[in-house]
């Protein structure tokens, strides 16, 4: 009869998308789209024609700055929780 608890050698598996490389990627990616938020939003002022449309690249802007905000503050987690240990 096989054995129904997990030895305890083993290392716990973290997927692919919870690892410091991703994050850092996650974070370059977002600082390129807040780059492209901001022009946006100065293309819609200084053309009159498009000033009804600045919610478009200012809600861009503000979703990006949600999301580097919070890997951010997972990768600081992250650090300080293995300087810690």
């Amino acid at each position: 009869m096989p054995s129904q608890k997990n030895p305890v050698f083993r290392k716990a598996i973290i997927p692919w998308y919870n690892s410091t490389t991703v994050y850092i990627i996650v974070l370059i990616i977002m600082l390129l789209v807040l780059f492209f938020a901001i022009s946006g939003i100065s293309v819609s002022q200084e053309n009159s024609e498009y000033r009804g449309y600045v919610w478009v690249p200012a809600l861009l802007l503000a979703m990006t700055a949600a999301i580097i905000i919070t890997t951010a503050a997972r990768l600081i987690k992250r650090h300080t929780q293995k300087s810690t240990k």
